[in-house]
């Protein structure tokens, strides 16, 4: 019972704390492409790949006591901010987690920018098609964020980067 959750609690601790929502639904889905074994279904949003089931399963561990969940004021937005609780610690604890190490990854993952996260899990999204139709994509739904070449380039050179790791 509540296994996804767990899985969800050992990233999360693994990155000691994630600042933002859009953040972590980036973490989440770049790790899951990489073959990291979260169940989540992703749907292309507004900001990229989101999970509906993954915004749901945070707020449950947040109710549970297991994250704890920070709401900052940042001017006209609000910024949100998650760690594991002690509860959670000891939850995950008496899981019966069969994970492969996360730290590595999600360590890695954290030291990115939202921004280049949603870039980089754009292009995983459309993974199936060639480099100029995903750079046609991109210039296409992500026209706000003004993606140059060189983004482009350094996303894919990520990818590359967390395959070989």
């Amino acid at each position: 019972m509540l296994h996804d959750h767990a899985k969800l609690i050992s990233a999360i601790a693994a990155s000691g704390e994630i600042v933002g929502r859009k953040k972590l639904q980036k973490m989440i889905y770049i790790a899951k492409k990489r073959l990291f074994p979260f169940d989540e279904k992703f749907e292309f949003h507004f900001y990229g790949p989101y999970s509906e089931e993954l915004t749901l399963r945070i707020e449950e561990l947040g109710n549970l006591g297991f994250l704890k969940e920070t709401r900052e004021e940042k001017g006209n937005y609000y910024q949100y901010r998650y760690s594991v609780t002690k509860s959670g610690k000891e939850f995950l604890e008496n899981q019966k987690l069969k994970m492969p190490d996360l730290t590595t990854i999600f360590t890695d993952l954290n030291k990115q920018t939202a921004r280049f996260l949603e870039l980089v899990s754009t292009i995983l999204y459309f993974d199936h098609l060639s480099k100029a139709e995903v750079a046609d994509k991109i210039a296409t739904l992500k026209s706000s964020q003004r993606y140059t070449d060189e983004e482009i380039e350094a996303a894919y050179a990520y990818i590359e980067k967390l395959d070989k790791a």
